[in-house]
């Protein structure tokens, strides 16, 4: 009974946070969803925070829940979900996904650990072609 409330596993959804280059020539980090299923991803969900404990004081600290949504996203295609700085790489960073596939909900929950979100794990992004960090 456990595994039916569950839902369905999430495969082939991804999110990347992207190293890019401002107007200016600055770095800047956005936060994208990636697609790379076969079939339409509809009534898209994503919320996003940060948590952990600030290295210097101990304090815990927490951004706040930002929420998104996207009617939908093609097979193959990224969608931005918003920017990300620099300061809050030390933290847990979570995205919380839900969205549809026919009349099928699916959810995922999506967290780049302290640290993660660095240039020596950064790769080419599928379907952005742009360097960054993923998980799937």
């Amino acid at each position: 009974m456990r595994e039916e409330l569950m839902g369905p596993k999430v495969e082939n959804v991804g999110v990347a946070v992207v190293q890019q280059t401002n107007e200016v020539g600055e770095k800047i980090y956005n936060v994208y969803l990636l697609n790379l299923r076969e079939d339409i991803m509809e009534g898209i969900i994503i919320s996003s925070k940060g948590y952990g404990v600030n290295a210097n004081t101990g304090e815990k600290v927490e951004t706040s829940m930002l929420r998104h949504s996207l009617e939908v996203l093609l097979p193959q295609e990224a969608a931005k979900i918003e920017p990300i700085m620099e300061e809050v790489f030390g933290l847990a960073n979570e995205y919380w996904v839900s969205f549809y596939v026919d009349s099928t909900m699916y959810d995922k929950k999506f967290v780049f650990l302290p640290e993660t979100i660095s240039e020596k794990n950064m790769k080419i992004i599928p379907v952005l072609g742009a360097k960054g960090v993923m998980i799937l």
